[in-house]
């Protein structure tokens, strides 16, 4: 079986830019800091995966960027292109090679290296794997690519409790699904004090 391929999605943490959401209850400068503080989580996560990623960034001024080491420069990188989030998704699973790929984004900052490779593992026994998260989102979503696969993203309803449900809503009636551990995305000032206070437990 071909190599699973990860492609993580991102923004370099910059105020106005990431984190626009959480910025409207915490400040830009709380934000950013927060949107630097997982992405550098999810990077450190991926590279001791040891599987094969590629960086989706935006805006397309970002591919020639580092920050300091947090996307290395080895690392392939593309465009997420313009438009929805579905058409930039879409976009990647459409230069992906067939075979099992991987998405996630940088707001679980509990992305762990064991999970990724517990969706790796999923995708040799069943069709598609989702990392749920506690909003109703996922923090990643994984499928074997193969020939007549239908448009997986359309008519998603984004940042919203319907994300996971309408993806996977996308899926053929034959796919087989493996669900792991759900997770916390931090997308609004209420998700950060909550799982702060959850670390404190």
């Amino acid at each position: 079986m071909r190599r699973t391929r990860v492609l993580i999605f991102a923004k370099p943490p910059r105020m106005g830019l990431a984190k626009t959401r959480l910025a409207a209850g915490l400040g830009r400068t709380e934000a950013r800091r927060i949107a630097h503080f997982t992405l550098a989580r999810t990077m450190r996560s991926v590279r001791s995966s040891g599987l094969d990623v590629a960086l989706y960034l935006a805006p397309d001024y970002a591919l020639g960027e580092t920050l300091g080491g947090t996307w290395p420069p080895h690392l392939p990188r593309f465009s997420q292109g313009s438009g929805t989030l579905t058409e930039r998704l879409g976009k990647g699973i459409a230069d992906s090679p067939n075979g099992p790929v991987l998405f996630i984004g940088t707001d679980a900052p509990d992305i762990s290296a064991t999970l990724l490779r517990q969706a790796v593992r999923a995708l040799q026994r069943t069709d598609a794997v989702f990392g749920p998260a506690d909003d109703g989102g996922f923090w990643l979503f994984g499928v074997n690519k193969r020939p007549g696969l239908p448009s997986l993203f359309d008519n998603v309803r984004w940042s919203g409790p319907h994300a996971r449900a309408d993806v996977q809503a996308n899926l053929p009636s034959s796919f087989r699904l493996t669900l792991l551990e759900t997770l916390q995305d931090l997308d609004e000032e209420p998700d950060w004090r909550r799982w702060n206070a959850n670390k404190l437990r």
